[in-house]
């Protein structure tokens, strides 16, 4: 048998080093790390909503007068807007709404679609009067009257009322401080349930607002504005975190 030979290996002296830093940093990490996980579970992000019941204080009414005429009939035809626009306005003033209001476009001239070339050729021609006024029950009360227009051999298009909220912004800071108070409401509940208690506020972001019609649950993620219904309910939502102990 051989005689047994021994191999020294030298380890260079910061290897030791080089390890031993290692393990302090790795233990210095494990440290950070619980202690990070225990700060974050020291607060509770909720979300809460609030809304209100309002009326429309504002109203806007568009109504289109249209005529379709030959080519030969463009000039006359154009004649025949304007006093249809004359009696809209007339209709109008004489229920009630200020001229300041009304707003009159100027008359629009468009080729009628055919897929026969063959056919004579006709023309729609549109004028738009709108009204924007702050009487929203009087444009109610009148949208619903726009038949005698229509007994008087006008022709009306597109004649939709909307209903709007001119003070949306001061409601959307009085609903953020009640969405606020709600997420609190909601975090106390958590928290009671975890043997915690809820803190001061870290912070607060406010959601979208959404202006729905009353009962109604279509909402959207980018904000939500009906303006069919006078009556409306306001909602915003506001994400909160707290502090818990």
């Amino acid at each position: 048998m051989p005689p047994t030979q021994h191999i020294a290996i030298t380890i260079p002296w910061y290897v030791p080093v080089i390890l031993g830093a290692s393990l302090v940093i790795a233990a210095l990490a494990g440290s950070y790390t619980f202690y990070a996980v225990r700060a974050m579970d020291n607060v509770l992000t909720v979300t809460g909503s609030a809304k209100t019941r309002v009326t429309a204080n504002s109203a806007k009414w568009t109504l289109t007068a249209t005529r379709t005429v030959g080519q030969s009939g463009i000039a006359q035809g154009y004649a025949q807007i304007a006093r249809d626009t004359e009696a809209v306005t007339s209709f109008l003033t004489s229920n009630g709404v200020s001229t300041d209001s009304i707003t009159t476009q100027p008359a629009m001239l468009e080729e009628v679609y055919k897929t026969d070339s063959s056919l004579p050729k006709e023309y729609n021609i549109r004028q738009t009067v709108v009204v924007q006024s702050t009487e929203v029950d009087t444009l109610d009360a009148l949208s619903k009257r726009i038949v005698e227009l229509s007994n008087k051999g006008i022709l009306m298009t597109g004649n939709w009322i909307e209903f709007y909220v001119s003070n949306l912004p001061e409601l959307r800071v009085s609903l953020l401080t009640e969405a606020i108070t709600d997420a609190r409401n909601r975090a106390e509940n958590i928290a009671k349930s975890g043997g915690q208690s809820v803190g001061s506020l870290k912070s607060a972001s406010s959601g979208v607002v959404q202006v729905l019609a009353p009962n109604s649950i279509d909402v959207s993620d980018y904000g939500q504005y009906d303006t069919q219904s006078k009556e409306k309910e306001v909602m915003v939502t506001a994400r909160a975190t707290f502090f818990v102990r």
